[in-house]
This record gives C-alpha cells, structure tokens and sequence, in this order.
C-alpha cells in the first residue's frame, strides 16, 4: 500500500502505512524509507540517528525480551513455592525481580506516535482554540503524542508541549 500511495504522490498515506508497518515489525529498512521519504518533503520527527536505530533495536526484541523474562518470574516463582524452607533473602530477590519486570512492561514500552493528517494543522499552546498559535504543522509530520484532553492531543513539538485538534492527527495504533 506504501509503495502504491508513494506511487501515486500521496506521501502522507505512504508514511501512515509505513509507519503501521514499522509499529508491527520494527525494521531498519521501513524506517530508512520513513526518513528519505520525509527528507525529500522536509518533514519533521523522522531522524535518522544511532538513538533510532537503537530504538528500534530495542523496539524489535522488546516482546522476545518480555516473554523472556514473564517465564523467569513464573519458574522463580513456582521454584521459591517448592521450596517450603526459603530463606528471606530468596524472596527479597524475587520481590526485586518482579519489580523490574514491572517496570520493564510499564515503562520502556514504545511510546505512542501521530502522523499529521491534514495540511497546514495548527499546533496551538494550550487545548483551546483561544490559545496561543505556535505552528503550522505540514501533513505528514510525525509528532510523539503525550495525552489526549477532550477533542485535542498533546503532542510533542521540537521538545515542548503543543496540541493539534484530533481531526488533525492520526495516531498510528
């Protein structure tokens, strides 16, 4: 669908369907295309850096890594139950394994994105229409979204907080 849209010179919809891809297979090659593409309209919120790259390293294995670490704290688990004489120090250090196993699943996984889906978006201060303009966003920019308020997002806009009105934007799920 990507190579059709970017066929037919409708590169925002080329950059939403690679980004569904990117979402559900993270590949270095998907995320090249994504930063040529959006180099070539000079579109922000595509760079193409060792930080991405590791992210999508990480991004690639973060499941594997995940499952991984859920049947360690299953064993652990039935293991310290086994085992009815278990010093205190065992279950200290199972208490910390499940930790950061929680903190593993609630706090490294992959942040939400939007594509900008309407050309010449507002990117306003606050989540009003009275607010103060910031921008312009072009369609087809990429922002990180923080939160949703009534009938606009918060999104991240050159490191500080703009909204964009939902319409505006489509978040890649």
């Amino acid at each position: 669908m990507a190579y059709i849209q970017e066929g037919l010179g409708h590169y925002p919809a080329a950059l939403y369907y690679l980004s569904l891809a990117q979402r559900r297979k993270p590949t270095y090659a998907t995320w090249h295309k994504m930063s040529e593409l959006a180099q070539s309209y000079r579109l922000a919120g595509y760079p193409d850096t060792w930080r991405a790259r590791l992210l999508i390293t990480f991004r690639r294995y973060y499941y594997s890594v995940l499952q991984g670490l859920l049947l360690g704290a299953v064993l652990g688990g039935v293991l310290l139950l086994v085992r009815y004489r278990t010093a205190r120090a065992g279950w200290l250090a199972y208490g910390v394994y499940l930790a950061s196993v929680g903190f593993y699943l609630n706090f490294l996984r992959s942040s939400q994105v939007g594509l900008v889906a309407q050309p010449h978006a507002a990117l306003m201060s606050g989540p009003s229409a009275g607010a103060a303009w910031l921008t312009t966003a072009r369609a087809g920019d990429r922002l990180l979204v923080r939160d949703e308020q009534d009938i606009w997002y918060r999104v991240e806009w050159r490191n500080r907080d703009a909204y964009i009105r939902r319409s505006d934007l489509l978040v890649i799920q």
